[in-house]
């Protein structure tokens, strides 16, 4: 086997093609114009086709998020892994803020005070920000779950919430949870997500305006 005839080196070239190839294989489950995108980048980030069997979008949810990222608005993630994934130039350009309070000194001098997690905390003090219209939870269940209560408790009402946390305790009940208070969601259900998975499903709505 010649590696020369099987691999790419120009950086825009492999994306081109790994997006082709996840397109035809996504081919026969006719993904709606909505879902399409979100799912491909996801895939394009996991190389995990059952993405596209768990990814769930709430009817109208991509439109909710696109009209608060036009408008500049501030953007929550309960990890840094987030932040970092995250396209810098989209959020430049549409004049949003992606910020997370999981490290913040108060966040963490409470969090001993009061036996809590930074999380939940720090969901606690982003919901008192009105311009923090997206929040995206790639790690923490139990942030998910806190979210979820406050917006039912009237304090926040979410242009858009991404719901990806991962793992075995907690991760498809607040997934599960979200989806009940009626804001715009798009999760993944079940076990599987990440903070990987937020970027790419973030970064795939910010694409859209590009």
């Amino acid at each position: 086997m010649d590696a020369k005839n099987y691999i790419i080196l120009n950086p825009a070239d492999i994306e081109t093609r790994s997006f082709e190839i996840i397109t035809e294989e996504l081919g026969h489950l006719n993904l709606s114009p909505e879902l399409a995108p979100i799912v491909k980048r996801v895939v394009h980030t996991t190389a995990d086709f059952d993405y596209a069997r768990i990814t769930e979008i709430q009817s109208g949810a991509v439109s909710s998020a696109v009209a608060a990222l036009v408008a500049g608005c501030k953007i929550y993630s309960d990890t840094r892994m987030i932040i970092a994934g995250v396209s810098k130039p989209m959020l430049k350009k549409l004049n949003c803020e992606l910020y997370t309070y999981v490290d913040d000194a108060e966040v963490s001098a409470q969090s001993k005070e009061k036996g809590l997690t930074r999380s939940i905390l720090g969901i606690e003090k982003a919901v008192e920000d009105p311009d923090t219209r997206i929040f995206v939870i790639g790690n923490a269940p139990t942030a998910l779950v806190r979210l979820g209560e406050l917006i039912q408790e009237g304090k926040v009402r979410p242009a858009l919430v991404i719901g990806v946390p991962v793992g075995f305790v907690g991760a498809s009940e607040s997934k599960e949870f979200i989806k009940k208070t009626g804001v715009p969601y798009i999760v993944t259900n079940g076990r599987k997500g990440g903070s990987t998975v937020a970027v790419a499903i973030l970064n795939a709505l910010l694409y859209t305006q590009r």
